[in-house]
């Protein structure tokens, strides 16, 4: 099993810089075979990827990673596995009863006896009720429920309100890439300031940032953009910069993956795991759709200690970033593209 490096939540328990993301077995990457799945899950356990990013609305994730979990945990000595989730209410009440009620289904579907890590996402700052909700999480933390408490997609402002109340947060799952730089305004100062790990989501645009769109004609049709992860990935793009200047990010990545010997993948995720307050980069897993490939030794180059990007890289990359719009005036701070 290759080392792949570790981080340590605030809470104590240590994750792969590189996690396997669930997303995409929610239904809008295509049909799901869970039996596939499982069996998919093993290459990346094997490789020494066992973290896995998951969450209570993306389909029969939490069911898959039970399956594989308990498959895993019969066949004697195994590797332990990190299952991160999330947990997404509709508005409404959130009294103790709906949070723990809520925290039981994920634990029977995962069958795990303690959540590793809960991400707390939250749809509408107006209704105030999402601090009521994270003080029944810390209260369920501190009776060993869950393991660490974290969110998804909460700005810094939220950030910073939540923390004020004494509510420990371990980190803070929110999209970083190339294109979409908004973790840097400010959030990144507060999470180093607060021990707060940033985990990574759409750091390589549903597979646009790689060789296979370099010289392509836009892909515009749903045909072509097939998936949830390409279409919407796309739209970041045009709000970036467009196609063009996303073209010549694509060839000074080429450049820098040759002088490394690596995929443009590699180089994409690496320059995100070097940021500060990044804790982990999530790339997304096909687990039991048809027609996936595994990416597993692109994950395993982008995270190791022999890729380092130079000051050239760096340079050449900004050339081109520094030409694009700014996403956090045209969107707003990380997370506000889900509530405008």
């Amino acid at each position: 099993m290759s080392s792949v490096p570790k981080v340590k939540l605030s809470g104590g328990l240590e994750i792969c810089r590189v996690l396997n993301g669930m997303w995409q077995v929610s239904g809008a990457h295509g049909a799901v075979n869970k039996t596939k799945a499982v069996e998919a899950m093993q290459a990346y356990v094997d490789a020494g990827l066992t973290t896995f990013d998951m969450a209570d609305i993306y389909g029969p994730a939490e069911e898959i990673y039970g399956l594989f979990n308990s498959q895993l945990n019969s066949g004697g000595a195994s590797p332990a596995l990190q299952g991160l989730t999330k947990f997404v209410p509709r508005p409404g009440p959130m009294e103790r009863k709906v949070v723990e009620k809520a925290l039981q289904r994920s634990m029977s579907r995962m069958k795990v006896d303690t959540l590793d890590c809960v991400q707390f996402h939250w749809w509408d700052y107006r209704d105030k009720r999402y601090l009521e909700a994270l003080g029944h999480l810390s209260d369920l933390q501190q009776e060993g429920v869950i393991r660490e408490l974290a969110l998804t997609n909460f700005d810094t402002q939220r950030l910073e309100e939540i923390t004020s109340k004494g509510i420990c947060i371990s980190s803070n799952q929110v999209q970083y890439s190339l294109i979409d730089q908004r973790p840097a305004a400010k959030m990144e100062k507060f999470c180093v300031a607060n021990n707060i790990k940033l985990l990574t989501y759409g750091t390589l645009a549903g597979g646009l940032l790689s060789e296979r769109y370099l010289g392509k004609a836009e892909p515009n049709s749903r045909a072509e953009l097939n998936t949830a992860s390409l279409s919407k990935y796309k739209n970041m793009i045009d709000s970036w910069g467009g196609w063009t200047l996303f073209q010549d990010l694509l060839v000074a990545l080429e450049t820098i993956a040759k002088r490394h010997e690596c995929s443009v993948a590699s180089v994409a995720t690496r320059y995100v795991l070097d940021r500060p307050a990044v804790g982990g980069v999530i790339i997304g897993c096909r687990f039991g759709v048809a027609g996936a490939g595994q990416y597993i030794s692109d994950s395993l180059h982008s995270c190791s200690p022999d890729l380092r990007l130079t000051a050239e890289d760096h340079a050449a990359i900004e050339a081109v970033t520094r030409r694009s719009r700014d996403l956090m005036a045209l969107i707003g701070d990380c997370g506000d593209e889900y509530r405008s």
